[in-house]
């Protein structure tokens, strides 16, 4: 509080309230490094390495419109008619959202893609999803009674201990090193990508792509069903993890 009252010289939710939840412009502290801005304003054309990439992001913030609470912080030009997010019509409609599946909702109430490239934040989201209802699945099949053949995963009573059982029997480490060679790989795709240095939507690991109907409008409503589903599967996999610590019971809890 003492460094926000200092640097801005006010308190920190009268800041809040004039130039929004992430705050002015951040980019005065790297526009004249030497190989990203001259000291005249001209941008320097030096490729990955430029503090300040020449493709325009939603992290390179500046105010491009008045509100009547003050300086509103975006990386887009809004229209002079402030569209709405159908989703939360009291917000304005998150422009950068246009063009990606699910977008025509506007669904952005934290304005989370006001500082992380949408590309990024698509990434995290369909790969939580789908962990999550790879998991969702699991969960229900361990309690209802399905496991691997062998002694040590017969005598696992439920899901929840599951994970202390499988590291005491020293079958952990070999899970961790393959999850943690495809994290690598898949943040190596995710770099690609995002640079356009490979064609590649957000959450394309070149797989089962041949399934996905022909006709656009059907591939994209496809797309959104997964995206929506795997939403659905965080919640519900947080839910079921919740209850079975809480009630130490299996699924369906009853």
């Amino acid at each position: 509080l003492m460094v926000q009252d200092g640097m801005f010289g006010e308190p920190p939710l009268t800041y809040m309230s004039k130039n929004g939840w992430w705050g002015e412009p951040v980019q005065f502290f790297v526009q004249h490094i030497n190989n990203c801005q001259s000291f005249d304003g001209s941008a320097i054309q030096n490729g990955s390495i430029c503090a300040l990439p020449s493709r325009i992001g939603r992290t390179q913030l500046r105010a491009v419109q008045k509100l009547s609470e003050g300086p509103y912080v975006e990386t887009e030009t809004y229209p002079k008619e402030m569209e709405m997010s159908p989703a939360v019509p009291f917000l304005r409609y998150p422009q950068v959202l246009k063009g990606w599946v699910g977008g025509e909702k506007g669904f952005d109430p934290l304005g989370v893609t006001d500082a992380l490239p949408v590309y990024w934040v698509r990434e995290a989201e369909l790969k939580h999803g789908r962990i999550c209802m790879l998991a969702t699945v699991g969960w229900i099949a361990g309690d209802l009674g399905f496991r691997f053949p062998g002694d040590k995963f017969q005598a696992v009573a439920n899901s929840l201990e599951a994970h202390d059982k499988m590291v005491e029997a020293g079958y952990m480490l070999p899970f961790l090193g393959a999850i943690g060679t495809f994290e690598l790989y898949s943040l190596w795709l995710l770099f690609k990508g995002w640079e356009q240095e490979v064609n590649r939507d957000a959450g394309d690991f070149f797989l089962g792509k041949q399934f996905l109907p022909k006709e656009p409008e059907k591939e994209k409503e496809m797309r959104l069903k997964e995206l929506e589903n795997g939403r659905l599967a965080m919640f519900a996999f947080s839910g079921i993890v919740t209850q079975a610590a809480i009630t130490g019971k299996t699924w369906p809890f009853m």
